[in-house]
């Protein structure tokens, strides 16, 4: 071992001599670089520029829609409320020459170097600023964040620190509610009269005509009906989400009757894997965990109630508007006896479960970002809207005034939410079930 690593010394004192006695080539040194290994490409050694000595900047990485959301989400509110009246470029007195009212002024900084470093934490004088580890750098000055608003500006700046303010002028706008109601979407649906199709004996229902109709003015033609080992395949793989066993292609081939395919989509639909299958959409939906995560990941022993809720509803085939009524209001609505009262109550789960912040020192911090968070899901879910957004503000792209939010927060806010927990170290908002 000895003698390689002084055979390896020498290899690099001979390159090292080598280099220093070639001349080196001005118009392109890197070319000219002779090493122990002969010449070579090494243009990282000169990465810095020839005539300042500063290294180039780092490219920043490409804002994600993701990343912009989060920004609006998470770090927006936040600067608004609790930086802006002191580090706004439009005060007469910027303290510390720091400006975080537009991208271009958070990276640049103030009188102590760049405020945010994107990609770099570490370097990013607001965080440590945040932190409240320099007696001399407090951000805000009288009282430190809570940890959670600090985690996600370490977690912004690490993904880049996407941020769309470009500094123009923000010109304030009133959202016109009245007229937004008009879009499409939130119009009630109408009932469409079934196409005329040329080949009028293909669709076996009115559906069927939509489709054809489409293929039609394609020019297409429907392609032949799928051999029934193939549709075995794709019914059971569509509804369960597995393959046919041998014996089920068996007796489906084996099936000369003409509700031969039906029989077999019936026991797909009443086998548990069909609710298992299913069933799991809608959890991600409702965003369905066993534990709060969050700084405090604090256990839910109870959430897999709720999961075998779902799952049953699904193989129940119960109706969509009961289902919803269910998850809403179940401890409101009628029982027919205790099992089925237990099952309704069970089905709130669906706000019981979730993120929460359980450390958080503040109750009224923690009902209001929990409401923040039901309503969210529920709009979400239900609406398909982002209503959350109006916490703050009018919505900026949909007809939610801040009225309608906090309208919302009013009826949430006179529910209690059993999410089955007792008060920890870092559990300080205990719930029964």
């Amino acid at each position: 071992m000895r003698r390689w690593l002084g055979f390896s010394c020498l290899l690099f004192i001979l390159g090292t001599l080598s280099y220093a006695q070639t001349p080196m080539d001005k118009e392109n040194p890197a070319n000219k670089f002779k090493g122990p290994f002969g010449k070579g490409d090494f243009k990282g050694f000169f990465k810095k520029d020839q005539k300042t000595g500063n290294s180039p900047p780092k490219e920043e990485p490409k804002a994600t829609a993701e990343g912009i959301a989060f920004f609006e989400k998470h770090i927006r509110p936040v600067l608004v409320g609790q930086c802006l009246e002191c580090h706004s470029s439009e005060n007469n007195k910027l303290k510390g020459g720091l400006a975080l009212d537009t991208r271009e002024a958070t990276r640049k900084g103030g009188d102590t170097g760049p405020a945010v470093v994107p990609g770099d934490p570490r370097k990013s004088l607001l965080l440590k600023a945040l932190y409240h580890t320099d007696a001399n750098l407090k951000m805000p000055p009288k009282k430190k964040l809570e940890e959670e608003v600090i985690a996600n500006f370490e977690k912004w700046i690490a993904m880049g620190a996407p941020d769309p303010r470009d500094g123009a002028k923000v010109v304030a706008k009133t959202i016109d509610i009245e007229k937004g109601r008009e879009f499409w979407a939130f119009q009630p649906p109408k009932k469409s009269e079934p196409p005329k199709v040329n080949n009028a004996s293909w669709p076996k229902n009115e559906v069927d005509r939509f489709v054809l109709s489409l293929l039609e003015a394609k020019g297409l033609q429907p392609v032949t009906d799928a051999e029934k080992t193939v549709l075995i395949r794709r019914l059971t793989y569509d509804l369960i989400g597995l393959p046919p066993t041998t014996e089920e292609i068996h007796n489906y081939l084996n099936d000369k009757s003409p509700n031969a395919t039906e029989k077999v989509v019936d026991r797909l639909l009443a086998s548990e894997a069909f609710g298992e299958h299913w069933g799991r959409h809608w959890l991600d939906v409702a965003r369905y965990a066993e534990s709060s995560g969050k700084a405090a990941n604090i256990i839910y022993p109870h959430a897999w109630r709720y999961r075998d809720y779902v799952i049953d509803s699904y193989r129940a085939d119960k109706p969509f508007n009961q289902f919803i009524k269910e998850q809403l209001a179940g401890d409101l609505l009628p029982a027919k006896d205790d099992q089925h009262k237990a099952e309704l109550l069970v089905a709130t789960g669906f706000l019981a479960i979730g993120p929460k912040s359980h450390n958080e020192r503040s109750p009224l911090q923690f009902q209001m970002d929990l409401i923040d968070e039901q309503i969210d899901t529920t709009t979400q879910a239900f609406l398909g809207l982002t209503v959350a957004c109006a916490r703050c503000h009018d919505h900026k792209f949909d007809p939610i005034p801040q009225k309608d939010y906090y309208a919302l927060v009013g009826i949430f806010k006179s529910t209690q939410t059993c999410y089955g927990t007792v008060r920890t170290l870092q559990s300080n908002h205990p719930s029964p079930v």
